[in-house]
């Protein structure tokens, strides 16, 4: 069997986790023995298709004329574009009815999470719709404390100091600003941001933290997969404040990498992650410092294996077994 993975548009969203839940359906697929291309007329018997710009909905009507299943990933909800770039909120009416209309066009829709799942399902899609995690790469993404001092001495951290680390573009919908109030609450401790954002297309709110932040906030931008694996490694707490996401593929790196989590009580992760059990939740600023600093004393060292085993049974090889299951259902195969 042969799955194309269509690749229009993705220099567009290749530093965002859809251009990273690209690159692991590849990954996925191969450990589950799939072959995998790039080519229209090599003769693939499925496509998946992840983006919902207009060039993937030509792309999803020619796979059809070719006689291909089309598999179309739900990544992208309503919730989770508004609160995001200029104007997002003003057309969110406009993205429900297009994404809607995207993924009407495959056979199936496969979309991360249960939470994610059923919001696809109250905008009136019939398709059959599967939840399946994205994946993370457990070779990759592993514990290594030997990084800490490389790391350390690389942003220049002094003595003892704790750090809190996150990771996301520069939108509200990140917590970016919830994540500023918390470095200004706890000045005994680093905080640093990793991500990218074009400051034109945020809010002038947002680019004015990133311009004048707390003096222990950094953002150090976009960083290579490598670097951000050792940020993993090496710092004390990840933070991930955000208010809305399909699941979090940093949320599963950081797992994977045993950095103890706090994550933001959102409805994502009722079903797959319990609170002082694989991560912490929080609900306000308040709680998270609670919780940060709770990790920071020694209080949760329960989180760091059962994370790990979060991260296990979401690995690209578990991931791409449950592919194939799918297809077989569906009798792709």
């Amino acid at each position: 069997m042969k799955v194309q993975i269509y690749m229009g548009g993705f220099k567009i969203v290749e530093k965002s986790g859809i251009g990273r839940a690209i690159l692991h359906q590849t990954a996925c697929l191969k450990q589950a023995g799939i072959e995998v291309t790039n080519a229209w007329f090599e003769p693939a018997k499925v496509i998946h298709i992840n983006t919902v710009f207009p060039d993937s909905l030509l792309a999803a009507l020619f796979a059809k004329i070719q006689g291909k299943s089309v598999v179309y990933y739900g990544h992208s909800t309503v919730e989770d574009f508004r609160n995001s770039f200029k104007g997002a909120n003003t057309l969110a009416p406009l993205f429900r009815c297009w994404i809607k209309f995207c993924y009407g066009l495959g056979d199936i829709i496969l979309t991360p999470t249960i939470y994610s799942k059923k919001l696809l399902e109250s905008y009136g899609l019939k398709k059959t719709i599967y939840p399946i995690s994205n994946g993370i790469d457990t070779v990759f993404f592993k514990p290594d404390r030997s990084k800490r001092e490389g790391f350390r001495k690389k942003y220049e951290i002094k003595g003892q100091k704790p750090v809190i680390i996150s990771v996301g573009h520069y939108i509200a919908r990140k917590g970016i600003m919830e994540f500023a109030e918390l470095a200004r609450s706890m000045p005994e401790a680093e905080f640093l941001w990793f991500g990218y954002t074009n400051l034109k297309l945020i809010p002038q709110e947002i680019k004015a933290v990133v311009e004048n932040p707390p003096k222990n906030l950094r953002f150090p931008g976009y960083i290579s997969a490598e670097e951000m694996r050792d940020a993993y490694c090496s710092a004390d707490v990840f933070a991930f404040m955000t208010h809305e996401e399909t699941e979090g593929i940093v949320v599963l790196e950081a797992l994977a990498c045993g950095i103890p989590v706090v994550v933001r009580d959102i409805p994502v992760y009722d079903n797959w992650l319990r609170d002082d059990v694989e991560v912490c939740k929080a609900r306000s600023t308040l709680e998270f410092k609670e919780k940060v600093q709770s990790i920071l004393r020694g209080e949760k060292s329960q989180l760091t294996a059962n994370g790990l085993e979060i991260a296990n049974k979401r690995s690209m090889q578990v991931i791409g077994l449950y592919l194939h299951e799918i297809y077989k259902k569906e009798k792709f195969i």
